[in-house]
């Protein structure tokens, strides 16, 4: 049986994660004891996902023409995913994400991704026929609006499974992105911005998401104090956080992101679709860094 077929719009990216016993005080420096430089970005992290979970991912993204562009290429193709429609850019050098973690945890990013790093809807046009063979296709709302929504677009006009992953900003775009939806993930400071409902009010969260899949999307992963919170049409269930000891929560929700998608993809019914996607984010907050090491057989066997 031939893997689905995926496809991320999103963020490519240099990921640098320092780790620290503690962050320093302004015009003081810390000795580092761990150091991991690696393919990183939302849209990598979760094409990456992906192919671990026995996905066929492409990744639509932006690097530079420089030598760490190349790089990342690379790991990207040895990680089993398609970078023919990843656009390089002269003018800007690839985007860079440090990550400053400290013992308990805790994590600073400092980024330079600068807009020629960032996807335009040109770029989404060159990779439509791509996307036109996607069985899934996931849009990151941290980019631009306009190329958000016409990979959203291309998407839904394949009959593809369609997963944004954010808040969309308010603007234009906001509801034409939402009726395009099939799915919607959101951390628990997007769920904020996209419903008004603090993130530890469950009920108040369940009203507003029901009032949001009026505009579109029949399936929505919200994250709340402690959990998060899945609601789909006739049905909702929030799933706990996993009882991993946490290290990093860098790359957790791309994880569920992809874990989500994927069992979705294969027939699996939210319930046991959710459960599977937090067990993906648990096995990731165990390790500094956002890059994914997903297994199926760890996952099956956690829920």
């Amino acid at each position: 049986m031939p893997h689905p077929r995926t496809v991320v719009a999103g963020q490519l990216a240099r990921d640098l994660v320092l780790r620290v016993d503690e962050m320093p005080a302004a015009g003081q420096s810390a000795d580092a004891d761990l150091r991991r430089e690696m393919l990183g970005g939302k849209g990598a992290n979760q094409a990456v996902a992906l192919a671990q979970l026995g996905m066929s991912p492409a990744l639509v993204a932006v690097c530079g023409t420089d030598r760490a562009g190349g790089e990342l290429l690379d790991q990207a193709r040895r990680d089993g995913v398609d970078v023919s429609r990843v656009v390089r850019r002269d003018g800007a050098p690839t985007g860079l994400i440090v990550e400053a973690l400290d013992a308990s945890g805790g994590w600073r990013y400092l980024q330079h991704l600068p807009p020629p790093m960032l996807l335009t809807e040109a770029d989404v046009s060159r990779a439509a026929d791509l996307i036109g063979t996607a069985e899934a296709v996931l849009v990151q709302l941290q980019q631009p609006p306009r190329a958000a929504l016409a990979a959203a677009r291309l998407g839904r006009d394949a009959g593809a499974l369609v997963v944004l992953d954010g808040a969309p900003e308010p603007g234009p775009e906001r509801d034409a992105l939402l009726a395009a939806a099939d799915v919607l993930r959101a951390d628990a400071h997007e769920a904020r911005s996209l419903t008004g409902c603090p993130d530890d009010d469950p009920d108040a969260l369940l009203a507003a998401a029901r009032r949001l899949m009026r505009s579109g999307p029949g399936l929505l992963a919200l994250g709340v104090s402690g959990g998060n919170l899945f609601v789909w049409r006739d049905g909702h269930l929030l799933v706990p956080l996993t009882d991993e000891k946490t290290v990093d929560t860098t790359g957790a929700g791309d994880a569920l992101t992809a874990a989500l998608t994927a069992a979705l993809l294969r027939g699996r019914p939210p319930e046991e679709a959710a459960r599977y996607a937090v067990a993906a984010a648990g096995v990731t907050v165990r390790h500094p860094g956002g890059r994914p090491d997903l297994h199926e057989s760890e996952l099956r066997s956690r829920t």
